[in-house]
């Protein structure tokens, strides 16, 4: 396992006791062979500074009801990545084969002040597993590493990544639940958070659900609840029980109020930089309002407000546009959880009254920075920040780049430069032939055929199947594909430069306004240009970079993972750092390299579009 460099003092929250991982379960009792280690590097920094005393408990398992365990006082990793234990103490005679969790417990030092939980998620059954078998493959855990750390590095809150391990051993995936499963590598991910508590913990004293008649396996522990709502504030928000500390009700809905603001400007964050989740579920938001469970994620490359990053969403729940409407509910959900710690009409109203005004004021706000608009609010900036992403659906504008060339934007009224401008910024739309692979029809004509006839003869039953929303997008893909037969490559192009134009004329006046009554505008231009570079990334993970490093590690070669990391912690451009990050391309073999490499900050090659996470 590893840690990453100053990572206690770069990640913050509040201190908690003793942090929980799981370890590696090896087959045979014996050492994996081939492992491959990520990050170890950082776990020596951590363990060699001095006056730093780190104790490692391994819990073994069960057997014949006794807890197999074993304790070493004094651990570090040294230079060579040689671990060196201290004298063992436990019962088991060995621990070379260590089954179950392995917990790392490192204690507050004057140079951090706070304690962090780490989490191993992937390394097998656990005492809390339920039916399956608890492992994570390579392809998902070097998806959930990067992403974490490249969330982290745009500014979002999120959890963070210490290390990836992978083995020899290997379990039977269906990657696309198609019937053609077959073996991939086991791997760990080693996770770091001040807690891994959601909304979800809450939810297990849900009282029996209306439809399914499902129960929380704590209904009706009321203690419980008190219990953790007292850890959970007392622990991560200090703040909340120090105003609070004599009227529980009125802490409990000090702590929901802030709560629903960070969730908030969670959603607002992710939607400024083209984040899609995936699966937002209660279980999948945290009570501290950090990302987390990277699972089928994915970051807008054709800006499509409908777009799914999730192949098994059929139903466009967690589209890139609803993210911020399903966040509300999970708050919603988690209210109904807290109940009666937090009346339930309380809890309804600090939602009603906080988390669409939080989330409205900071993604204008970020947008505003993100447009170069450093002096002055205007209320025409919300209309058009909507004409913007109008414009950028019509045009199928890339959502990543266009922002970012919006910093090379002329704001002389005359300028010579603009025709260049406007055509680099058209050259990020989606080409004709881009347009027809995205809109291309999902369904045979014959069931198309077949569900049309079936919604007009008998709509309770096709209600019943909840095909509506499916059938809908198809005929809208139908109508589309029919239309871009009609249309030259020529025709889309004037098409997209007319939309620009309009667009770019209110941008340019809107600018005029921002440095009116500005006595130095060279400075108000620097200052313009460092406020959208710090704003609009160069570098995000989509979908292709990830499966070129993926690609690369299931053959052995982790060296790609390592540069697209590097890559993802310098996002933002930086001139004085222009040296260190070089402009970085697709490496020699890739799937879109043949014939040239491919630049990551470029438009992503025509393949990327076929990429299907589930």
């Amino acid at each position: 396992m590893g840690l990453r460099e100053g990572l206690p003092s770069d990640l913050g929250g509040q201190a908690e006791g003793r942090q929980r991982i799981y370890a590696v379960q090896p087959e045979g009792r014996r050492p994996l062979p081939g492992d491959h280690w990520l990050g170890l590097q950082h776990i020596s920094d951590v363990t060699a500074q001095p006056g730093l005393q780190i104790e490692l408990m391994v819990d073994l398992g069960y057997v014949d009801s006794l807890m197999l365990w074993a304790h070493y006082d004094n651990f570090h990793v040294d230079k060579e990545d040689q671990l060196t234990l201290s004298q063992y103490l436990g019962n088991t005679g060995s621990t070379k084969w260590a089954l179950g969790s392995t917990m790392l417990r490192i204690p507050a030092s004057s140079a951090w002040g706070e304690r962090w939980e780490l989490q191993l998620k992937g390394a097998g059954p656990t005492p809390f597993s339920r039916q399956a078998d608890g492992r994570k493959v390579l392809r998902s855990s070097i998806r959930e590493f990067l992403c974490s750390e490249a969330m982290f590095h745009l500014g979002i809150p999120t959890t963070r990544a210490g290390a990836c391990v992978t083995s020899e051993s290997t379990v039977v995936r269906d990657v696309f639940y198609d019937g053609n499963p077959k073996y991939e590598k086991c791997t760990v991910v080693l996770r770091i958070a001040s807690t891994f508590l959601r909304f979800g913990s809450f939810e297990i004293f849900k009282s029996a659900d209306e439809h399914t008649g499902r129960a929380g396996p704590s209904v009706g522990r009321n203690d419980i609840r008190v219990q953790m709502l007292d850890y959970v504030v007392g622990s991560f928000y200090p703040e909340v029980q120090a105003a609070h500390g004599s009227d529980r009700v009125q802490r409990n809905a000090a702590f929901f109020r802030e709560v629903t603001r960070r969730t908030a400007r969670m959603v607002a964050e992710w939607q400024c930089v083209g984040f899609c989740h995936g699966v937002l579920n209660t279980d999948n938001m945290s009570i501290v309002g950090l990302t987390i469970d990277y699972g089928p994620f994915g970051f807008l490359d054709r800006y499509d407000p409908d777009h799914v990053c999730n192949a098994s969403d059929n139903t466009g729940r967690y589209a890139y546009s609803r993210q911020p409407e399903v966040c509300k509910w999970n708050l919603q959900k988690l209210a109904e959880a807290l109940e009666p710690e937090l009346p339930r009409e309380l809890g309804e109203a600090i939602l009603a009254e906080e988390f669409d005004t939080e989330f409205q004021r900071h993604y204008l706000q970020k947008m505003r920075k993100k447009l170069g608009l450093v002096r002055v609010e205007q209320e025409e900036d919300t209309a058009l920040v909507v004409k913007l992403l109008q414009t950028m659906h019509l045009t199928g504008a890339d959502f990543t780049n266009t922002f970012y060339l919006l910093s090379s934007c002329p704001v002389e009224p005359e300028s010579p430069d603009l025709s260049e401008f406007l055509a680099t910024l058209t050259s990020q739309c989606a080409s004709l032939e881009e347009l027809k692979l995205a809109f291309r029809p999902q369904m045979d004509p014959r069931q198309l055929s077949m569900m049309l006839m079936l919604a007009q003869s008998n709509p309770q039953l096709f209600a019943l199947l909840g095909t509506h929303a499916n059938l809908t997008r198809e005929l809208e893909r139908v109508e589309q594909q029919s239309r871009l037969e009609q249309l030259s490559p020529a025709q889309l192009q004037s098409r997209n430069q007319g939309h620009w134009t309009t667009w770019l004329q209110e941008y340019r006046a809107r600018l005029d306004k921002d440095r009116e009554g500005v006595s130095d505008t060279a400075a108000w231009q620097v200052e313009r240009m460092r406020v959208m570079h710090s704003n609009n990334p160069r570098y995000i993970l989509r979908n292709y970079i990830a499966q070129n490093a993926i690609a690369a590690a299931e053959d052995g070669d982790f060296s790609e993972v390592r540069r697209v990391l590097k890559l993802l912690e310098a996002p933002y451009h930086n001139p004085g750092e222009a040296a260190e990050v070089p402009e970085a391309t697709e490496p020699e073999g890739a799937r879109g390299a043949a014939g040239g490499q491919h630049s990551y900050s470029s438009k992503p090659p025509l393949w990327a579009a076929e990429l299907c996470v589930t």
